[in-house]
């Protein structure tokens, strides 16, 4: 008996064919009626056109009934059937417009897809992405400021989408670390103004569409960017991904071996990567343990919290009062002496700076990811831009290091004093130690650090974009 399966797969190689019949035809037509202006009345040009078409209806028949035949072993995500369609017009677009409301800055991305007449598959083909800082955590005591931030965000998006598609463009607005770390009533009073601001949007808006995101989404929707990125979902060695943030990082592979997932059980979810397939994902959001978290947490450490004066040992002598802004509050930082090697050469005492990091870091990481190892990792967000800033790698074309190299960049920068980058030292050194101590990857473990692939941006958003464009039968049909 044959399955649905077989049988959308055999409409599907007779869609593509009647597509591709139809486009040749047309061309086939419009040659003739040249061929009759050119040479009117030549009865052997219509004759040897009539021959053709016949010849070329026989071969159309002949390589039907061969696919049919071989249809239940074609895969219908091959590139070429997911492309047909597109080339030649036949399919439409869709839009999908996310903003990513984080703890230091507030994005919109706005997505354009072709989705397939042929297996409904969606293509990505353009992107507009727009940034406003700072984020809307610092708009906790001023929450009509934070609303106009989106607003300006939301125009842009207006401005990439078409008129006629507006009211068919879905629009979410998903939060991270920075409100899950204010209290409840403040974050809430942020989100009910953004929530009275989409009342009024021309988008298409559900009753959830301004929520806290939940740390496992973003896991699982930024390991989803990578992979439909660089085009690896339907194989069996997907990236692993790590994206490193303000208040939170988070962790997410596909274990290779099936006797590692029973040890991971809390956190493996179903993830659909195709119409028909679904794999289990490791995914956790280490909250706390995003870059700003982890600065604050060790800068602070010995102090009162009303203290916003502050000496840390991770910071240049030279740095005094410099200026830094924390989930709404304005602290001055100063380095700390070390006493070596000299005050003529003031410097940062490394293992003491390790040391410090260290204690905070591993208590927090848990689970530890220890078969992350044995995974291609695609690192993004400030690992990149750290990487970036310090000169370890190429600022248009990426790059892949090892994790020796942060830990070795760390030590280079914590003894040269520079103004310009005054927490350089501590956001290297905590880097080295998530990657090293904390996730127990090798100093000789090569990470690939990425902005963008293709030219889109490395964000939780696609996913996202595309989960709700293929999963809500609103935008599925």
């Amino acid at each position: 008996m044959t399955s649905t399966n077989d049988v959308r797969k055999r409409r599907i190689l007779c869609t593509a064919l009647f597509i591709l019949l139809l486009k040749l035809s047309r061309d086939d037509e419009k040659t003739s009626v040249n061929s009759a202006h050119l040479r009117p009345g030549t009865s052997v040009s219509a004759n040897l056109s009539a021959g053709l078409k016949f010849s070329f209806l026989c071969l159309v028949v002949s390589v039907i009934l061969f696919l049919l035949g071989l249809g239940l072993y074609i895969d219908t995500t091959n590139p070429f059937l997911m492309h047909l369609a597109s080339k030649f017009g036949y399919d439409k677009q869709q839009y999908a417009v996310i903003v990513d409301a984080g703890s230091t800055g507030s994005r919109v991305l706005a997505y354009k897809f072709n989705r397939s007449f042929i297996d409904n598959k969606l293509i990505l083909a353009e992107e507009l992405f727009k940034e406003r800082k700072p984020g809307l955590s610092s708009f906790a005591d001023n929450p009509e400021k934070a609303a106009l931030s989106i607003k300006l965000l939301l125009d842009e998006a207006k401005a990439f989408i078409p008129k006629e598609k507006w009211s068919s463009t879905p629009l979410l607005l998903k939060a991270t670390a920075g409100l899950r770390l204010l209290p409840h009533s403040k974050a809430e009073n942020l989100l009910n103004v953004v929530r009275d601001l989409f009342t009024k949007s021309v988008f298409s808006v559900d009753i959830d569409a301004v929520e806290i995101m939940d740390g496992t989404d973003e896991g699982i929707f930024s390991w989803f960017t990578v992979n439909f990125l660089l085009g690896r979902l339907s194989k069996s060695n997907q990236a692993a991904a790590l994206d490193l943030g303000g208040g939170s990082t988070q962790v997410t592979f596909a274990p290779t071996d099936p006797e590692q997932v029973p040890l991971y059980e809390k956190y493996m979810h179903e993830v659909k990567i195709s119409l028909n397939k679904e794999i289990n994902v490791f995914t956790h959001s280490y909250l706390g343990l995003g870059l700003m978290a982890a600065r604050h947490e060790v800068f602070t450490k010995g102090y009162n919290p009303e203290d916003t004066n502050i000496e840390s040992a991770c910071v240049n002598p030279i740095i005094s009062n410099r200026t830094w802004l924390y989930n709404n509050i304005e602290y001055k930082i100063s380095g700390k002496d070390s006493g070596k090697p000299s005050q003529e050469n003031p410097v940062v005492d490394f293992d003491i700076c390790l040391d410090l990091i260290k204690s905070k870091v591993m208590p927090k990481v848990k689970p530890k990811p220890f078969s992350l190892k044995q995974h291609t990792i695609a690192a993004f967000s400030y690992y990149f831009e750290r990487a970036i800033e310090s000169g370890l790698i190429d600022p248009f074309q990426g790059g892949e290091i090892t994790v020796e190299s942060f830990r070795k960049k760390a030590l280079e920068v914590c003894q040269t004093p520079n103004d310009e980058q005054p927490f350089m030292c501590f956001d290297l050194t905590y880097i080295s130690v998530l990657l090293r101590e904390g996730f127990g990857l090798g100093d000789k473990k090569k990470i690939k650090l990425y902005k963008k692939i293709d030219g889109h941006e490395i964000s939780w958003a696609l996913g996202c974009a595309y989960n709700i464009l293929t999963s809500d039968d609103k935008y599925n049909s």
